[in-house]
């Protein structure tokens, strides 16, 4: 699909591809099957909206956002394992995908000493490292990221509302490889990614053979932390 996907960003044709089976938490299909490089390629291409959304109600958005766009090709991003559903009456509207990334859980105070950020099947993961450390009394703020070309589109005032330059603790969670993130995290950031082709096994030993866990996530933060 590549070369059709590449020119029709270059022609701006408002094409919607829908992929699935995002991450090695397809578990014994194995490392074949396990696209550990392919969102950071598939980033790459300009003109390209690329969307992982991170469950039910970002997926909804995500297909109106799909449909509205006129000049550009669409790539959603969707995962092959159940997923839970975010009660958005503790957690931000889905509606804030439209901005590519925004602020889905935050500190108490509103001033976060470290910021957790994913896309996709990630955000339960942070959400629930998040609550856990929370109750270790670290102020932490929850950003999910399903765009990155929606949030690089926005103003630098608006990206700094989502993650502010004072906020150097910062950790991206995602299930494949962390070239870009960068970007995001900044440089006293980490990325707890996949550098590595993926494995055969069901898909929790995988996951948690790779560390992504909520041990894990949190380790990483405090890790931050700490220096």
């Amino acid at each position: 699909m590549r070369p059709a996907i590449r020119l029709a960003a270059l022609m701006g044709l408002h094409i919607v591809h829908v992929f699935t089976h995002d991450s090695i938490a397809v578990g014994e299909d194995g490392p074949t099957h396990q696209p550990v490089e392919q969102l950071a390629s598939l980033r790459a291409i300009p003109n390209l909206l690329v969307i992982r959304p991170g469950d039910a109600n970002e997926t909804a958005v995500a297909w109106r956002v799909a449909l509205e766009t006129r000049d550009k090709p669409v790539l959603l991003v969707l995962t092959r394992q159940e997923l839970p559903t975010l009660d958005r009456s503790r957690y931000a509207a889905a509606d804030g995908l439209r901005r590519g990334a925004y602020v889905l859980s935050d500190a108490p105070s509103g001033k976060p000493e470290l910021i957790l950020i994913a896309s996709g099947s990630e955000v339960a993961l942070i959400v629930e490292a998040a609550e856990r450390l929370q109750r270790d009394g670290i102020a932490v703020r929850c950003v999910s990221m399903p765009s990155w070309e929606l949030f690089d589109a926005l103003s630098q005032e608006e990206r700094d509302a989502v993650l502010p330059p004072s906020v150097g603790a910062r950790l991206a969670v995602e299930l494949g490889v962390s070239q870009g993130w960068d970007r995001y995290t900044g440089a006293r950031g980490d990325m707890l990614g996949v550098e590595r082709f993926g494995a055969s096994a069901p898909a929790a030993v995988v996951l948690r053979e790779y560390g992504f866990t909520v041990d894990n996530v949190c380790a990483r933060a405090k890790v931050l932390l700490a220096g």
